[in-house]
This record gives C-alpha cells, sequence and structure tokens, in this order.
C-alpha cells in the first residue's frame, strides 16, 4: 500500500470513528432523556454498539481486532435482546440469530484470517468470488429473502389487506444481508462490502420512512446519520479490500521470483 494511501486510511478511520461515536451518544443521550429511561441497560447497550462502531472501521482496514469489538458487539447485543424478550416484548428471534449464529462466526472469522495470514499487525490475503460463488450466495439471498418474508408477514398485523408489506421487506433484506455478510467477512471474501452496503442502503430507507411517517421521531433522525456514516466507510472498506485482493494475487508471483 502507498504511503499517501495509508494517511488517507488513518484519517478516513479517525473521521469515521469520530462520527459514528458522535451519532451513537447522540442517540444514547436522547433515549436516556425519556422518563422510563433505564440508564444502566441504556449504557450497556451503548458500549455494545461502540465496540460495533469499532469493529466496522477495523473490518475496513483489515485488522483481525475486528473479531473482538465484533464479539463484544453481538453478545450484548443478544443479551438485550433476550432481556427484551424476558420482559414480554419482541427479541427471541434476534437473540438466537445473534448466539446462534453471529457470536460463533466471529471465532470462525478469527481463525481464517489467521490462517490467511493476519499476524502480527498483517491484514490478511483478501479473495474474490468465482461466478458459481456469485449465483450461489445470490441464490440464498433470494430465496432466504422470500422464506423470511413470507413467515413474518404471516404473522405482521400491519397493512394487513397489502399485497407487499414494505416495513416486512425492509425487516427481512438487511437481516439477510447481514448473515451473508458475517460469513463473507469471516472468510475474508472482498465481496462482504456489498453486503455491508446493501444493509447500511436498506437500514437508511427504512429509518426515512420512519421519519416520513413521524416527523418527530428523535431515534430516526440520529439513525439515518449512523447508517450514513456506516454506508461510506462500507464504500471504503471495499476500496481497500479490492487493493488487499491484488496484493494477495501479486505475492505469490512475487515470491515465485525470488
Amino acid at each position: 500500500m502507498k504511503k499517501d494511501d495509508k494517511k488517507f486510511n488513518k484519517w478516513f478511520s479517525a473521521f469515521m470513528l469520530i462520527g459514528m461515536t458522535v451519532a451513537l451518544v447522540l442517540t444514547t443521550a436522547i433515549k436516556l432523556g425519556r422518563p422510563d429511561a433505564r440508564p444502566a441497560m441504556l449504557l450497556f447497550a451503548a458500549f455494545g454498539s461502540l465496540m460495533g462502531v469499532c469493529a466496522t472501521v477495523a473490518s475496513a482496514n483489515g485488522k483481525i481486532i475486528t473479531f473482538l469489538f465484533g464479539l463484544l458487539d453481538v453478545a450484548i447485543y443478544g443479551i438485550m435482546c433476550m432481556i427484551s424478550w424476558h420482559e414480554g416484548s419482541s427479541g427471541l428471534g434476534n437473540a438466537i440469530l445473534h448466539f446462534a449464529y453471529f457470536v460463533p462466526m466471529q471465532f470462525v472469522g478469527f481463525a481464517q484470517w489467521r490462517k490467511r495470514g493476519a499476524k502480527g499487525g498483517e491484514k490478511p490475503k483478501a479473495r474474490r468470488l468465482n461466478g458459481k460463488q456469485w449465483a450461489l450466495y445470490t441464490s440464498i439471498m433470494i430465496v432466504g429473502t422470500i422464506v423470511a418474508y413470507l413467515i413474518i408477514a404471516r404473522f405482521d398485523k400491519s397493512q394487513a389487506e397489502s399485497f407487499l408489506k414494505m416495513a416486512v421487506l425492509l425487516d427481512v433484506v438487511p437481516v439477510m444481508f447481514n448473515i451473508l455478510g458475517q460469513l463473507l467477512m469471516s472468510t475474508a471474501y472482498v465481496e462482504q462490502w456489498f453486503f455491508w452496503i446493501g444493509v447500511n442502503i436498506f437500514s437508511i430507507i427504512m429509518w426515512s420512512r420512519t421519519l416520513a411517517q413521524s416527523p418527530g421521531n428523535d431515534y430516526a433522525i440520529i439513525y439515518i446519520i449512523k447508517y450514513s456514516f456506516y454506508l461510506v466507510n462500507a464504500i471504503n472498506g471495499l476500496r481497500i479490500w479490492i487493493g488487499m485482493s491484488r496484493d494477495a494475487a501479486e505475492k505469490p508471483a512475487e515470491e515465485q521470483l525470488q
């Protein structure tokens, strides 16, 4: 990587961390100002979200420490979902998803990245999907989205007469993008970033619809800002990982010449 690229990545990462942290702090401050606020729970959740911010930026830069931050993020979120379910709200499905899938994938990712050279500050050797793999992941995305949509729409009470329930669709698609993005991230594929970009675009659309329906919704504004930062970071991550995949492809040739 060129010196100018390293300098840009350093300053860009700092900008992302500061911007996303400010969005998180504002979100937490607004929630703490509510009459029914539970400070301990909010601060615990905020810490988990901060770990998610760190994981996102570290992942874009190919730092293996992303899996430590990621483990704290998904574990805390799973706990919050379990608490929500225990108190009579929804959250059991998300809790199961995080503990059964996202938590184990942090260990898988750590092992896979180390196997691909992410040791001593080195980035993993990034790889690219071939045509067959793209077809497989696209098929999983489409089938998974349809199945999840049909299951959730069956129990959804909003827009009961609508043929296509946009609220359900905007809820299901990011989940599928998250699942496939995590799998590709843990196995060091560049194409993970297309799925993360998809997550952020759909999240921005979802919260924009919420804001349009409830103009005074403070959460929606902050989440739109938050996911906008995530989107920019994902685009930068795609740029960095494409460069990493080129470096990985060039190294074997260089080693043969030595």
